[in-house]
């Protein structure tokens, strides 16, 4: 794909946001639902076509985590359409008056909520990013320019094809929702040179590649690196709800970015529980690298190195840190962590309140698995990401967050004096 092309894809994005910054809530969410439809209709299609991507993908030695992330099946298939219909239900998150004032001189000032406007969307090996990103941007009112990974190409035209079909009949603009069909780099890169048509750039993938794009453009780039996630089992933790948190934690889905890396024990707990815990994870096949008391607690268990503190390890593989209080375990978090899903185990009201205040991360767990900070479980319906950033948006990205605001000023030949 040429310059051209890609310039001419995000001048007609740049042109279709501006129509659907007008465009009614009934509309995108009638848009939604026949994106839902078109998507059903061409069911058969999509699950052929992807069947064939991955036997290739097989045939080229990718790992079974690439598999497992580039299938559709029929449970993931439904999925993607409840995450459409949930994102269609949510409230509307445009024209809100976040805040205003009537001034002395009868001027009536306020803030609402308008969309942000063209959101490219850069991504690896999952489909069903295609669709979440989709219902996300309309919802919202943003125009979508979608670059999924070559292993996928033909699944996420079938897909777009179909959502774009579903939007225009219910009268969004025909390019409210484009996707970039050529595969290799250089259209990533020109897309990165569209600082004048786009207005923020969501990269899902590895760390290498959301590097490469936030290091590559002048877009603002919403991203989190790495998902470096704790859970922290306070001197009190109960025991039996200690052990099914940090084993949901870490075992419900080890490849994932809030799936657990480190687990802190307090001292005054650690002779209880770690040999609960290693017995519970050992069962998961989880290995264990801890510190010196850990080893000394759980002997035969590797050494934990420096370098396992600020590990994502995306693998069934566990550090474990022995932690003097409250404070330490705070310490290490917002030394080794990388923002994204922290969480204490406690009985304590002042504890769990003295975690959330200082622990600086995007999601605080209080008594709860780290897998629930996402989307679905915050009630957001659906994603494009998590940020770990603090600007413009902070955790799951859904609906609102990609929504900015602008001033209205209303007068009657209000001057400045």
């Amino acid at each position: 794909m040429n310059c051209d092309s890609v310039l001419t894809i995000a001048q007609q994005s740049r042109a279709a946001a501006r129509q659907l910054a007008s465009v009614s809530a009934a509309a995108r969410n009638r848009a939604l639902a026949n994106m839902a439809e078109a998507l059903e209709a061409v069911k058969q299609s999509v699950l052929e076509v992807n069947a064939l991507e991955i036997a290739k993908a097989r045939d080229a030695g990718q790992s079974d985590a690439m598999v497992k992330r580039l299938t559709i099946d029929d449970k993931t298939f439904n999925y993607m359409l409840s995450r459409l219909t949930k994102v269609a239900q949510l409230p509307d998150p445009l024209n809100r008056v976040l805040t205003g004032h009537t001034n002395p001189a009868g001027l009536r000032v306020y803030k609402k909520s308008v969309p942000l406007g063209v959101i490219g969307i850069i991504y690896e090996s999952r489909p069903n990013v295609t669709t979440d990103a989709a219902g996300v941007c309309i919802k919202s009112g943003n125009a979508v320019i979608l670059r999924g990974g070559s292993e996928a190409l033909q699944t996420n035209a079938i897909l777009t094809d179909a959502m774009v079909a579903g939007a225009v009949a219910a009268g969004l603009p025909q390019h409210a929702i484009q996707i970039i069909r050529t595969p290799g780099h250089e259209a990533v890169g020109e897309l990165l040179k569209m600082d004048g048509y786009i207005d923020v750039l969501i990269p899902r993938g590895g760390k290498g590649l959301i590097q490469r794009i936030a290091e590559g453009t002048r877009i603002p780039v919403i991203k989190h690196y790495d998902g470096i996630c704790h859970l922290y089992l306070a001197g009190d933790a109960e025991s039996e709800k200690a052990v099914a948190l940090v084993v949901n934690s870490k075992c419900q889905s080890v490849q994932v970015c809030n799936a657990l890396e480190t687990l802190l024990v307090d001292s005054q707990c650690a002779e209880r529980l770690l040999p609960l815990l290693n017995d519970a994870l050992t069962a998961n096949n989880i290995e264990l690298r801890g510190c010196r008391q850990t080893q000394a607690l759980l002997p035969g268990i590797a050494a934990a190195s420096e370098e396992d503190w600020s590990t994502e390890y995306l693998a069934p593989i566990l550090s474990v840190k022995v932690v003097a209080g409250i404070q330490a375990a705070i310490d290490h978090i917002n030394q080794y962590g990388s923002g994204h899903t922290d969480g204490i185990v406690t009985q304590s009201l002042s504890l769990a309140r003295q975690f959330e205040e200082q622990v600086d991360s995007a999601s605080v767990m209080i008594n709860a698995s780290t897998r629930l900070s996402g989307g679905g479980d915050y009630g957001l319906g659906s994603v494009v990401g998590i940020s770990t950033d603090k600007l413009h948006v902070r955790g799951p990205v859904g609906p609102d967050e990609l929504t900015t605001y602008k001033w209205v000023a209303v007068g009657d030949g209000h001057l400045r004096a």
